[in-house]
């Protein structure tokens, strides 16, 4: 078989007729076990559904990342209990009569994740709670969940009149309310519909 200066074969020339069939050998089969690494946002969430649920759920595949480490161990604060069974499974103890007020400020690092949706976590309980976290942190916007909790009877004070952290949040007896968000956000709208859910 004769090829072009660019080592294609002849028949694959532009302008030279195609050829009606081309026959290709079968490689060997690819096989073996991959492990994704777990979501990250799926993770958080599935630690905050644990910590409120009565009694244990069982998480697989939970992402060990910094972000839902800080979750995890706000979730602890709170009092839930967390750990890992045989299988490497991650294990959430939690109910409403396990959780309380923690004894001191939950501090985030710069999960902006973690910071939003424990507000309207907190939010739902009749407890004073400090969210903090890094410089970053204190640099981004939270009046976006806060404005809704606020709304729906939380009181939550930080700076610049609760527009950045650190945010301290006084909660229980909320109301609902009609939502409608200007800019999606996947944060708030978690946020707000885990506050009432007690």
């Amino acid at each position: 078989m004769s090829t072009t200066a660019h080592g294609w074969p002849d028949e694959f020339v532009v302008g030279q007729d195609v050829p009606s069939a081309i026959t290709i050998e079968p490689g060997r089969p690819l096989t073996g076990r991959l492990r994704v690494p777990g979501d990250k946002s799926i993770s958080h969430r599935a630690l905050l559904l644990g910590a409120k649920a009565t009694g244990t759920s069982v998480i697989a595949g939970l992402s060990d990342g910094d972000d839902v480490r800080r979750t995890a161990v706000a979730m602890r604060a709170l009092g839930a209990t967390i750990g890992t069974d045989g299988d490497g499974r991650v294990t959430v103890t939690g109910g409403v009569h396990q959780l309380h007020e923690p004894e001191f400020p939950i501090e985030v690092g710069n999960s902006g994740t973690a910071i939003r949706l424990l507000a309207g976590f907190v939010a739902a309980y009749p407890w004073f709670v400090v969210l903090a976290g890094d410089a970053s942190i204190a640099k981004r916007p939270m009046d976006r969940v806060v404005d809704p909790l606020r709304r729906m009877g939380a009181k939550i004070d930080g700076r610049d009149g609760g527009r950045f952290a650190p945010l301290g949040i006084r909660g229980g007896q909320l109301n609902g309310i009609d939502l409608r968000m200007p800019i999606a956000s996947a944060q708030v709208k978690s946020a707000v519909l885990r506050a009432p859910a007690l």
